[in-house]
């Protein structure tokens, strides 16, 4: 009986685990494209990121050759494909005047392997970059 009442409190502390537990922090440096084509800093407002905490991400954006590029269209989708879902909030991604772009209203709902994609478009060429983090 001491054991069924241990693996129910077990099941009890990680069903209900505070809304702000730590994960894992995004990489550092330069994230290269799929074809070459671009490279990608990510700098997370929450560090490292945390489950259930809606955030913003500030995206610097460089082509091969290390030039800023501040006029690309990118798009950013995702999920934890073990599971076969996607995200649970709809990122949106914004020009900001220092030629950073912000993608804001993320928010990862549950630990574990997420795939995330970010499709940049700039000059009719497009490349993608894939991050993935196990949260």
């Amino acid at each position: 009986m001491s054991k069924k009442v241990f693996s129910t409190g077990l099941i009890f502390i990680i069903a209900f685990m505070p809304a702000g537990l730590m994960a894992q922090a995004l990489p550092k440096g330069m994230l290269e494209s799929e074809k070459r084509l671009y490279k990608l800093s990510i700098e997370s407002e929450l560090n490292p990121i945390a489950i259930n905490r809606i955030h913003s991400w500030i995206l610097r954006l460089q082509d091969s050759s290390g030039t800023s590029v501040h006029d690309a269209q990118i798009s950013f989708d995702g999920g934890m494909p073990e599971h076969n879902h996607g995200l649970a909030t709809a990122p949106s991604i914004v020009h900001q005047e220092d030629g950073s772009y912000l993608l804001q209203g993320l928010r990862f709902h549950m630990m574990g392997y997420w795939e995330l994609v970010l499709t940049i478009n700039h000059n009719d060429v497009s490349d993608t970059v894939l991050l993935t983090l196990d949260l």
